[in-house]
């Protein structure tokens, strides 16, 4: 009964949101509500639900108050002078924007959070895609597909994750990875090409001169700051660096950041109450639909409906697909860590998995490396916080950015786990 009403829900859910029969932010929180009063589970649901959303408030509040920050920075211009420089490289066209996207993505996102990528990449090329009016749900496409890449390093969560729930070295297990991970840089520079192409023969070349005038226009608006670009370039790598060490929590260095660009940029408490009105709309969408998520994946875990799919699945795989559990392995790994969470993946699921492939010889790193695949799709799952943060800073409808995104993940996928197969990452089969 359990996993029935896992996959429903499921299922339903993803129906609703794609179909746009219900917002995301109605289907997050009525949707497993009522599948947990069809279990039974009643009152119960009530602590679970809050549980959920306590667990993702920190990410909430960091998301909220990222937005808001990296708001004022594009209202102050901080960006201006690389859309200017974007410009000129580009000639005002639109291929290479794509392209040059996907490149700056692959590149920011070397450190392995997504949430930072998202930041600094939508921050700076979102001005470019609107002043060159392309269709915005190509830059959150490939800028998430970039960050799926990178998101495997060892230092990145998926592969920490499946090395330590197998008692493995995070670099052992990626290093036989990285030609597959090339492929994967092949793919997305491919779809970057082609989107790239579209948008060309959509829009066509846009006159340089034209848009500088434009620029300069947009540079001239009462809220820019142009003679604050230092002191806002310096705070916005103080903050980097504060994201990279570590040492303080995301949400506190945030309000911290915020808090200080509006003192600096909008000192009269008019300016900064205009500043935030104006972006307070895209930022309660946001954060609404990380409260919602909490909703959602409190009942999932609380219910046990997550174990009885995962445990269902396992049980599911017949003798006779023994030899080949490092392929199904990567297979499943595709729709269960879209469906559920890393952790309930690779904690719960991966060490079975792992056990049933012994039996066949094949080695746990095999099976870590195999259950890595999914993660070129992970990134689009609506249980994914910093999703959130990416179509709401790229202004994009999240059922819109999956139907857009997916086909093209699941062709990154696809290319990995071919390459991994074929430079022996892992065998396609046991004995």
């Amino acid at each position: 009964m359990l996993t029935f009403l896992g996959f429903s829900m499921v299922l339903v859910f993803m129906t609703l949101i794609m179909t746009r029969r219900v917002t995301p932010l109605i289907a997050l929180i009525t949707v497993p509500v009522a599948f947990g009063l069809a279990g039974g589970f009643g009152l119960a649901l009530g602590p679970m639900m809050l549980d959920g959303v306590k667990a993702l408030a920190p990410t909430g509040v960091m998301l909220l108050f990222a937005i808001l920050y990296f708001a004022l920075m594009i209202d102050a211009g901080l960006f201006d002078p690389l859309v200017r420089l974007i410009l000129r490289l580009v000639k005002g066209d639109p291929l290479r924007i794509v392209v040059g996207t996907a490149l700056l993505a692959l590149v920011v996102s070397l450190d392995g959070d997504g949430t930072t990528t998202y930041m600094i990449t939508i921050a700076a090329m979102l001005p470019l895609y609107e002043r060159l009016q392309l269709d915005r749900r190509v830059l959150a496409c490939v800028v998430i597909m970039a960050a799926a890449i990178t998101n495997i390093a060892p230092w990145g969560g998926p592969t920490a994750r499946a090395a330590s729930a197998l008692g493995l070295s995070p670099q052992a297990v990626f290093i036989p990875l990285v030609p597959a991970a090339l492929g994967c840089v092949g793919w997305l520079l491919f779809t970057a090409v082609v989107l790239g192409r579209r948008e060309r023969a959509r829009v066509g070349l846009q006159d340089v001169v034209e848009l500088a005038r434009a620029e300069d226009v947009e540079e001239h608006q009462p809220f820019r700051r142009p003679g604050r670009w230092w002191p806002n370039l310096l705070l916005t790598i103080g903050l980097m660096a504060g994201l990279m060490s570590d040492r303080v929590p995301l949400s506190v260095l945030f309000m911290l950041a915020f808090a200080a660009a509006a003192l600096l940029n909008y000192p009269k408490p008019e300016e900064q109450k205009e500043r935030v009105a104006a972006h307070a709309g895209n930022a309660l969408a946001v954060v609404s639909l990380i409260f919602a998520a909490g909703i959602f994946t409190g009942i999932l875990g609380g219910t046990k409906m997550v174990d009885a799919m995962a445990g269902w699945v396992i049980a599911l795989i017949p003798a006779a697909c023994g030899p080949y559990l490092t392929v199904i392995t990567a297979l499943v790994s595709i729709p269960f860590t879209f469906l559920i969470s890393n952790d309930a993946f690779y904690f719960g699921m991966l060490p079975v998995l792992a056990k049933a492939a012994a039996v066949y010889h094949l080695a746990p790193a095999d099976v870590a490396r195999a259950s890595i695949i999914g993660q070129q799709v992970h990134l689009l799952s609506p249980l994914v916080p910093s999703t959130y943060l990416l179509v709401g800073m790229a202004k994009v409808d999240i059922g819109d950015h999956q139907r857009f995104t997916l086909p093209w993940a699941l062709g990154a996928a696809g290319v990995m786990l071919l390459g991994a197969l074929a430079t022996g990452a892992f065998p396609l089969a046991g004995h």
